[in-house]
């Protein structure tokens, strides 16, 4: 058990830093249309494992409240949302469509403060994870290994365009192979660390469990609507990132149904 669920919490980290390395294979620059068929794809996967993964289990769990059990699941969505609203502007960083960014700034400076803005989304995902496999140790939630497992490839499967959407910019502004997967890799860093922690605290965790898990859908939502889809409609060919985004949304609902 202490395995599988050690195995869970680090499968979205792998993807990051898989992403990230791209920059130690490919060109300096990573090619518009490319940019926007990875983010259109990571946007469908989110979206999908905050309906299934999170929301829907959300709702299962409160049933014994008959016609209102979407309530927690309601309240947990708004609080996700408000969450990733404050953190925005409680912390100044860049979102990942750059022309969004406020007075002048280096590229460079972009680049770095784009490192911040998606290793502060990441952390909503890792509490994601957390809560899901708190659920499942629980034995009472009706939550399965495999659900927990599809929400975690889910999130690899999206943040593997993240690490490379970071790392390879960054190269293109002079720093260092090396030091680009690096600071790739760091970014999702903080996933592990918070579903570990959100783990730990399963005592206080599974009774909020409905509140957790649609605060969690809030926040990925949130990161989606906020940062992802502008990305992928930014310029021609906007419809690239919108057949990726249904292809991503496809493969997450296949993925949980299947495994879940």
């Amino acid at each position: 058990m202490q395995t599988e669920m050690f195995q869970g919490i680090l499968i979205p980290f792998l993807g990051t830093t898989l992403g990230s390395a791209c920059v130690l294979f490919m060109k300096n620059r990573l090619n518009q249309m490319v940019q926007r068929a990875l983010t259109g794809f990571a946007a469908g996967v989110m979206v999908a494992a905050s309906v299934w993964s999170l929301l829907i289990p959300a709702m299962e769990q409160s049933e014994p409240m008959g016609k209102l059990s979407f309530l927690p699941a309601a309240a947990g969505f708004w609080l996700g949302i408000l969450f990733l609203l404050l953190l925005d502007r409680a912390v100044p960083h860049l979102h990942m469509n750059s022309s969004k960014a406020e007075g002048p700034k280096s590229s460079l400076q972009k680049q770095v403060l784009l490192v911040l803005a998606v290793t502060l989304h990441n952390l909503p995902e890792g509490m994601a994870v957390g809560v899901v496999y708190a659920g499942w140790l629980s034995g009472d939630a009706g939550i399965t290994v495999m659900g927990a497992l599809a929400l975690s490839l889910g999130i690899a499967i999206q943040n593997f365009p993240e690490g490379a959407i970071i790392s390879i910019p960054l190269r293109a502004e002079g720093v260092s192979k090396g030091k680009a997967f690096l600071y790739g890799t760091l970014s999702g860093a903080v996933e592990p660390v918070g579903a570990a922690l959100t783990i730990l605290a399963a005592g206080f965790v599974v009774p909020l469990l409905p509140y957790l898990l649609s605060f969690a859908a809030g926040a990925m939502v949130y990161v989606v609507v906020e940062e992802l889809i502008p990305e992928m409609s930014e310029g021609k060919h906007s419809n690239v990132g919108t057949v990726l985004f249904a292809a991503g949304f496809t493969v997450m609902m296949a993925l949980d149904v299947a495994l879940g």
